[in-house]
């Protein structure tokens, strides 16, 4: 059994072997049989045929140690990481530069998109917001889903849920979905709110559209994948060939791909995470301090910097079996960049989590450029360099250092912020304002230096903040998040065809209410579509024995249980929208309910 020695043993070797200088002498201690690996405490005896063995004097034993242990600091260390190395920039030791040093303007590769950026369909052509929508809810794909919800109701219903159930249909999902975005619009404290009749919280809407009963059911059942190929699926947990996604893959990729085709993004990009609030326990569950949101999905986004566009996206599903060799944040900046789909020319925004030299000199190798703050402590960034910014530095202090295609520049505002760029030069002459106080204590606006790729990094980096914050103004939370991204990016291409034609486009509520409107087939006063037909007055029931005629036959009137909260039977309903109404000489529920 191999064993080392400990600090006593070690300093009492080390006495021994200058007392008795000799080659083949071995030292006398009470572990003497311990074996000894490191040339420090034990010197091998390499010996050539032929060569007599030289006693070595103390001073010679103690230089050859001296060169041994130099030796030993220049071998190559070995990883403890199983997957190889990547190759990191060769680090010079120059010291920080300043503002007032001249740094060169990089070249960045020319802009060479695979379309021309924009919307990628007719703009001239007139395009409802229904329209917009389909483009990422497609027919095929909500018929997919009403067929997996059929069977799931139906599987439910074998286990013993009780509950009423029709097939849903085309049109019946697309009005829960005008559903869902309604209560976006309109926050109630409880679903069944959205019911209650005659209530100071009463909406009128949602019962013209379905029963309570009847979206809560399709609620309860929706199901995007085959319920029969989830089993499959789950068979496969702990094996490579499980998908945790696989209950939201075929909306996951449909979404994923109109993102990608309809809407071609212009060179900023940026890339950030987003949190998408649940509840559900799906083990994929993470907790985020610095977000509003901070328990939920994890999501990756690239967005376009001026608009807000989601271009693509992944979830976070946990650590991977197998590990990665530059990282999360390094798999998911590649993964979210396809060539292929982009095109080249591209620059990158993202924050610190994802920067770092081996990702930014790869993306410039693919001809991406890239820019975003940095951790001082991330390999491959200059450390312990001369001139370095520190606290007592003024405010607006610039720090500089060029290592090939790859500029550091540290700057002083309020704190130390730090930024990474291949696109840049370090300092072009900007200023921002500052509010500054003088040496009165009075407080005053100042212009100050600003570094190059920290205004380029404020102005470019928001593009998942701008998706965000759309996305959060009218918000589902219930159903998917891609419902969200498919209403934001239909918005945002409204707002790009409109400028397109040099007309006013629609505000995002307008947008959202239009939406509803035709998702639900109602117009804006509430009024279902369908009763702009041939409304007139019919017998619930024609085929009645004469002498059944004063009882069989007849509904509660739907405008007096509504308005006056009293029952009224009538055997008289409207043609068009099927709805029992009075109609009598001195109530003419039927009138007033057309008006």
């Amino acid at each position: 059994m191999r064993r080392l020695l400990n600090v006593d043993q070690a300093l009492k070797l080390f006495f021994e072997l200058e007392e008795n200088a000799e080659p083949d002498s071995e030292p006398e201690s009470d572990e003497c049989d311990d074996e000894v690996d490191d040339p420090l405490f034990v010197l091998e005896e390499v010996k050539r045929e032929g060569e007599e063995e030289q006693p070595l004097t103390s001073k010679q034993s103690v230089s050859r140690r001296s060169a041994e242990r130099q030796g030993r600091r220049d071998m190559p260390t070995r990883s403890r990481s199983p997957l190889p190395q990547a190759a990191e920039p060769h680090l010079s030791s120059e010291p920080w530069k300043t503002e007032g040093d001249a740094d060169i303007t990089p070249e960045c590769s020319r802009f060479q998109p695979r379309k021309t950026p924009g919307v990628q369909i007719e703009t001239l052509c007139p395009q409802s917001p229904k329209d917009l929508f389909i483009l990422f809810f497609a027919t095929d794909t909500v018929s997919t889903i009403c067929a997996n919800t059929n069977k799931n109701a139906t599987k439910n219903q074998h286990l013993g849920k009780k509950y009423k159930w029709t097939d849903v249909e085309t049109e019946h999902l697309y009005q829960f979905f005008g559903l869902l975005i309604y209560m976006s619009l309109v926050s109630l404290p409880s679903l069944r709110d959205y019911w209650r009749q005659n209530h100071i919280l009463s909406v009128p809407l949602p019962s013209k559209v379905m029963t309570r009963d009847r979206f809560r059911s399709i609620f309860w059942n929706i199901h995007l994948s085959d319920p029969e190929e989830d089993l499959k699926n789950d068979a496969k947990k702990g094996t490579p060939g499980h998908d945790k996604l696989f209950r939201i893959r075929p909306l996951y990729d449909e979404i994923l791909s109109a993102c990608q085709a309809y809407y071609h993004p212009r060179r900023e990009l940026s890339v950030d995470e987003r949190m998408v609030a649940t509840k559900t326990k799906t083990g994929m569950t993470q907790y985020m301090k610095d977000k509003p949101t901070k328990w939920g999905m994890k999501m990756f986004i690239l967005a376009e910097s001026r608009s807000g566009y989601t271009i693509s996206f992944t979830i976070y599903t946990g650590k991977n079996q197998t590990a990665s060799e530059h990282g999360l944040a390094y798999d998911v900046v590649m993964n979210l960049i396809q060539p292929s789909c982009l095109g080249t020319g591209y620059h990158i925004y993202m924050d610190n989590f994802y920067t770092s030299p081996r990702l930014f000199l790869d993306l410039t190798s693919m001809r991406f450029g890239a820019c975003g703050t940095y951790r001082e402590n991330r390999k491959g960034c200059p450390k312990d360099r001369a001139n370095a910014l520190n606290r007592k530095c003024p405010r607006g202090s610039v720090r500089w250092i060029r290592e090939g295609p790859l500029v550091f520049v540290k700057w002083m505002d309020t704190r130390k912020v730090s930024v990474c760029s291949t696109i840049h030069p370090a300092f072009s002459g900007e200023t921002v304002k500052r509010k500054v106080k003088d040496r009165d204590g009075h407080w005053a606006t100042r212009e100050i230096p600003c570094p190059t790729p920290i205004k380029a990094y404020n102005k470019n980096m928001g593009g998942v903040d701008l998706s965000d914050q759309l996305i959060q103004y009218y918000s589902t939370h219930m159903l998917l998040h891609f419902l969200d991204i498919a209403t934001t990016n239909a918005f945002i291409m409204h707002r790009e065809m409109c400028s397109a034609k040099q007309v006013q486009p629609m505000a995002h509520k307008d947008f959202m209410v239009e939406l509803v409107c035709q998702l639900c087939g109602m117009d804006k006063t509430g009024v279902p579509h369908s009763r702009r037909a041939e409304h007139i007055p019919v017998p619930i029931l024609t085929d009645t024995d004469a002498a059944q005629k004063a009882t069989k036959g007849r509904l509660k009137c739907k405008r007096c249980l509504q308005e006056d909260n009293r029952r009224s039977d009538t055997p008289w309903k409207c043609q068009a929208c099927g709805v029992p109404l009075c109609l009598v000489v001195d109530r003419n529920c039927f009138l007033e309910w057309h008006k």
